[in-house]
């Protein structure tokens, strides 16, 4: 089997986790880099996207909908603490009392990924301490996501070479870049710390000059002079 076929193979494993219908919540961050969509299950973090103006936000909320089987919960006044100019969370139908309680974690969950993405913007976070909930990915990219995730720490980079080694596929470079493609939880699973083997920057999801900035804030590359 080619690593392109293992990529979409489930693993029985994970099959196991999904369940037919979560409990979640969104919500819209303003940050240097422009809104970020960030939305929780009672599990952890789930999803950050790029660019979540609102047309952005409508078909990433959408696609959730679709994928998690469930509308997303209306949040209670102040259950989420914003120093963001703007932040928003959708309105939906209120939680039945068997649900209240995945629906507090999951509003637990926003919250503090909200604090900590702030926090990391703001300089003063240099690893994320949140749950995440890697159910949007399978197979070979969620492993080449982890490994990132625990072992590629702020101020660094890695090659996609180099990430394959690890993950012990060799020849899947190109697989891995496929993997940061993909990957759900960017920001908070840093796939832009992930560069060319020979030096250049590589590609990213939520385009280069947004990479620049991340690995400018890091201190990998110089600050822009305007």
């Amino acid at each position: 089997m080619t690593i392109a076929e293992r990529q979409k193979q489930p693993d029985p494993r994970e099959q196991s986790e999904r369940r037919e219908a979560r409990a979640w919540a969104w919500a819209v961050s303003a940050t240097p880099i422009g809104p970020l969509l960030l939305a929780a299950t009672d599990e952890g973090l789930v999803q950050v996207v790029f660019h979540a103006e609102e047309k952005t936000a409508a078909e990433a909320v959408a696609r959730l909908t679709r994928r998690l089987g469930a509308e997303p919960t209306s949040l209670p006044s102040g259950s989420l603490r914003s120093a963001s100019p703007a932040v928003t969370a959708p309105a939906a139908t209120a939680p039945s009392a068997a649900a209240a309680l995945p629906v507090a974690r999951c509003t637990e969950q926003l919250g503090e990924a909200i604090r900590q993405v702030e926090s990391y913007f703001a300089g003063d976070t240099k690893a994320f301490t949140l749950p995440l909930d890697w159910s949007l990915i399978t197979g070979f990219n969620r492993r080449v996501l982890r490994e990132l995730a625990a072992h590629v720490p702020y101020g660094t980079v890695v090659g996609y070479q180099d990430l394959a080694d690890r993950v012990g596929e060799p020849g899947a470079a190109r697989a891995v870049g496929v993997a940061m493609g993909s990957n759900p939880l960017p920001v908070v699973v840093p796939c832009h710390r992930v560069v060319e083997s020979g030096g250049g920057i590589g590609g990213f999801g939520g385009g280069l000059e947004t990479k620049r900035t991340l690995l400018a804030l890091e201190g990998v590359l110089p600050q822009p002079l305007f």
